[in-house]
C-alpha cells in the first residue's frame, strides 16, 4: 500500500468515528495510532517504525514542515478533501529523548461536517437573544468540546452588514464573510496586539479564540463596554471557574459585571443512537455573581438526558462534574 493510501485510510477511519485528534505515538518497538473521540482516547492501530515514520514524513511534507528536523517542535497545516468536504488539519510534531517523533493531527471540521447538534436547540435561540444585547459572551469547556463551532453558528446569524473580526490561534473555521486574523507570536502578532489593531478597524463583532493573558482579557472587556459584541473562550471547568479566571487575570470586577452578558459551559456527549450532541448550560442572570453551585443546572440536564434514554448511565457519570 502506498503511504498516501495508508494516510487516507487512517483519516477515513478517524472521521468515521468523529475523532477530533489523531496521535502517532512512538513506543519501544513500534508506533501506536490513537484517536480522540467523545468517548475518550482509543487505539486505532499499530504500525512498524519505518512505515509510521514514512507516514509522518508524508504529513510533514504536505504541511510545509521541515522534514529533516526531527527533534524540535514544529507546527503545520493541511487542507484535505473528504467526500467533497473541505477539512483543515493542524499538525504538531516533536521528538522524544530518543529523537523518535510524535505527531498529533487535529481535524478541523466545518460547521456542517462537524455535526454539532444540541440536545436542546432552544439553547441556541437563547444565545442568539443574548447576542442582541452586545457585550461579552464567554464560552468554557475543554479542547474539542465544540465551543468555536457554537460561536461561529451564532456569529453567522448576525446581520450581513455587520463587520465580524475573528482573531484565533490558529483559525479553525474558514468563513469568507468574516475578517480572520491568525496569531503569530514570532511576528509579534499576539492576541493583545491584534485586538489593538482590530479596534482601529472598527468591527461590530469580535471573535477572540481564547483569553489567556491579562492584556487580552482587559482589552476584551473594554471592547465589550464600548458597545462591541465580543465572543471568546476561556479554559475553565465550570462557569464559576470562568469568572474566577478573568478576575485572576486582573480584570476589574465592576467592569466585568458591566461587560459580561453570559457564560456558557459546553461538552460533546455520545448519545444512545451512536451520534454526538452538544450539551450546554448558560448563565445569563448576573453571571459574575454565580455561586458555588453553578453546575446544578448541568447535573440536572445530565440526569434528564439519562432518564429520557438519550445517554447511558456511564456517560452521565463521566460528565457529571463537567
Amino acid at each position: 500500500m502506498e503511504i498516501s493510501e495508508l494516510f487516507d485510510e487512517i483519516i477515513d477511519l478517524a472521521i468515521q468515528k468523529k475523532a477530533s485528534d489523531i496521535y502517532f505515538l512512538p513506543k519501544s518497538d513500534n508506533y501506536e495510532i490513537k484517536i480522540h473521540t467523545s468517548n475518550g482516547v482509543i487505539q486505532l492501530s499499530e504500525l512498524p517504525f519505518e512505515k509510521a515514520q514514512r507516514v509522518i514524513t508524508y504529513c510533514k511534507y504536505r504541511s510545509g514542515m521541515a522534514i529533516s528536523e526531527k527533534r524540535r517542535p514544529q507546527l503545520g497545516a493541511i487542507m484535505y478533501t473528504y467526500q467533497k468536504q473541505k477539512l483543515r488539519f493542524r499538525l504538531s510534531s516533536v521528538g522524544n529523548f530518543n529523537q523518535h517523533e510524535s505527531l498529533v493531527l487535529r481535524i478541523i471540521y466545518d460547521n456542517e461536517q462537524s455535526g454539532c447538534r444540541f440536545f436542546n436547540e432552544r439553547k441556541v435561540e437563547q444565545l442568539l437573544n443574548i447576542a442582541n444585547k452586545r457585550g461579552l459572551m464567554l464560552f468554557a469547556g475543554p479542547t474539542g468540546s465544540g465551543k468555536t463551532t457554537t460561536i461561529y453558528k451564532i456569529a453567522r446569524t448576525l446581520h450581513e452588514n455587520e463587520v465580524v473580526m475573528a482573531i484565533e490561534d490558529p483559525v479553525e473555521i474558514c468563513e469568507d464573510r468574516f475578517l480572520q486574523l491568525e496569531v503569530n507570536d514570532k511576528a509579534d502578532m499576539t492576541y493583545a496586539n491584534l485586538l489593538k489593531v482590530g479596534l482601529r478597524q472598527r468591527p461590530d463583532v469580535f471573535i477572540i479564540g481564547e483569553i489567556r493573558d491579562s492584556q487580552t482579557a482587559n482589552i476584551a472587556v473594554r471592547a465589550a463596554l464600548s458597545g462591541h459584541l465580543v465572543f471568546s473562550t476561556v479554559h475553565a471547568k465550570t462557569p464559576q471557574g470562568t469568572i474566577q479566571r478573568l478576575l485572576d487575570l486582573g480584570v476589574d470586577k465592576i467592569q466585568l459585571k458591566s461587560a459580561l452578558t453570559s457564560v456558557s459551559y459546553q461538552r460533546l456527549l455520545p448519545t444512545n443512537n451512536n451520534s454526538v450532541k452538544a450539551l450546554i448550560t448558560i448563565c445569563d442572570d448576573n453571571p459574575v455573581d454565580l455561586n458555588t453551585d453553578d453546575m446544578d443546572d448541568w447535573k440536572q440536564k445530565l440526569e434528564d438526558l439519562f432518564q429520557n434514554g438519550e445517554i447511558t448511565n456511564e456517560t452521565k457519570k463521566k460528565y457529571w462534574y463537567g
